[in-house]
């Protein structure tokens, strides 16, 4: 084989709603706190009250690692909101605090100032909210800090279910709409910022389009249209390593990685065996990307090869199976896990994943744009699965890897959380590649 890769579940979490976003925060000394946002569809209960309502909550976790019995997540603190459909955190301190970025289904775009507290834990305080449009949902957000560069020209990019996308200023602490356009024909599913140019935008939609977009320029006219996605379009992350290179993710179950320099053709495509609802590079290792799969799990694909241009599928690295419901949230954590960290009483065993894989029960569903499909819920909000496919097919390993420093081995925290089954897990992952003479684990 050509690496050895374990995911261990370090804690599970039960939101009591259905759990779709989850953040780590990556302002410095704050990179323990995690936020999750829930979205639970509430229906009518008679014909007067048919309407359904969609509501909320937003948790804020510290993570600690102080010994073996304890749960290495803490909750802080618990609000009800709006239903969440996406959290970002600004890259960059704002007025020396963090800021969260939370888009809402009431059309909304609200921000919060992550305060430290009396007695050393923190909480998060509104600072403003603005809407984007009636009778819509804000569906996702990017700040176009995501170079960690501290500029006084602090922008968000949002998208809507009208398909529109807007651009919004922040001064002073308010949000002001610079502009706003009509991007796509149905749900405009995701937007995001190209940290190397924070002039240009993209965008996709279940119009199965991305889109680019030069602000310089207006909004008349797109910089490019892609069709090569297949079905909606849900995932886009600009590369803060290396200029030019943008992931994107569709209903399609294909991860493509794009030059922007040409939008003709992708540097790479991936099958996932699901829709690919969130990609996140990682925030020090330039080659590896997260994938949340929503009915096929969460996988880490290293990318090297595939920039370097060869062409090929990026192999998987690295499986996390544990949820068992649509995969939508995941993102990496800046803690170093040098030290072994804590499991729990309410940890899993402790799972291995290697590189050649092995089969795990998946949840199929009716469509692969299930993810608010009422048709899946019982009258209480709960999944009713469809059915249970074979054990997944192996994932043979690739050529050797490499990271992309001198350290023989990397160990991440991660969080992920999935819809239906309301969890939250915190888990970590060791991957020691070039090991091509060692066997796994007993």
């Amino acid at each position: 084989m050509a690496w050895k890769s374990r995911t261990r579940s370090l804690q599970v979490f039960d939101t009591e709603l259905s759990a779709d976003t989850v953040e780590w925060c990556p302002v410095s000394p704050h990179h323990n706190i995690l936020v999750c946002g829930t979205y639970q569809l509430q229906k009518g209960t008679g014909e007067e009250d048919a309407t359904p309502s969609r509501t909320g909550r937003l948790y804020l976790f510290e993570f600690r690692r102080e010994g073996p019995m304890s749960p290495p997540l803490t909750e802080l603190q618990r609000m009800d909101t709006a239903a969440i459909l996406d959290l970002k955190w600004c890259h960059v301190p704002l007025s020396e605090q963090a800021v969260l970025g939370l888009a809402a289904a009431t059309g909304e775009l609200q921000l919060y100032t992550l305060s430290d507290g009396q007695e050393g834990g923190c909480s998060l305080q509104s600072l403003s909210s603005v809407e984007v449009g009636v009778d819509r949902l804000a569906l996702s957000l990017d700040w176009s800090t995501g170079r960690m560069d501290s500029s006084s020209d602090v922008r968000l990019v949002c998208s809507d279910s009208a398909g529109c996308v807007s651009v919004l200023s922040l001064a002073e602490g308010a949000l002001t709409v610079l502009s706003q356009w009509k991007a796509h024909d149905f749900e405009a599913w995701i937007s995001a910022f190209s940290y190397w140019d924070t002039q240009l935008l993209y965008s996709g939609g279940d119009d199965c389009k991305l889109k680019g977009w030069d602000l310089r320029v207006g909004p008349s006219c797109p910089t490019f249209t892609s069709k090569r996605h297949s079905m909606g379009v849900c995932s886009i992350h600009s590369s803060p390593h290396r200029e030019h290179i943008l992931a994107t993710g569709s209903y399609d179950e294909q991860v493509l990685l794009w030059d922007g320099r040409n939008m003709r053709q992708p540097l790479s495509e991936t099958p996932m065996g699901g829709g690919v609802w969130r990609l996140k590079w990682h925030p020090s290792h330039q080659h590896l990307l997260l994938a949340a799969c929503m009915h096929n799990d969460f996988h880490i694909l290293h990318c090297q090869q595939a920039l370097e241009g060869s062409g090929g599928a990026c192999p998987i690295v690295a499986s996390y199976i544990l949820h068992n419901s649509l995969a939508y949230g995941a993102d990496w954590s800046r803690l170093s896990l040098e030290e072994p960290a804590p499991c729990s009483p309410l940890t899993a065993e402790p799972k291995e994943s290697l590189a050649e894989g092995g089969g795990h029960v998946r949840i199929q569903y009716e469509s692969p744009t299930a993810s608010f499909d009422t048709s899946l819920e019982d009258d209480a909000g709960r999944y009713i699965p469809e059915g249970i496919t074979a054990p997944a097919a192996s994932v043979a390993a690739g050529p050797t890897l490499s990271l992309d420093s001198d350290s023989p081995s990397l160990s991440c925290l991660l969080a992920s959380c999935s819809f239906y089954d309301h969890m939250l897990h915190a888990w970590r992952w060791d991957w020691t590649p070039n090991a091509a003479q060692q066997e796994p684990d007993q």
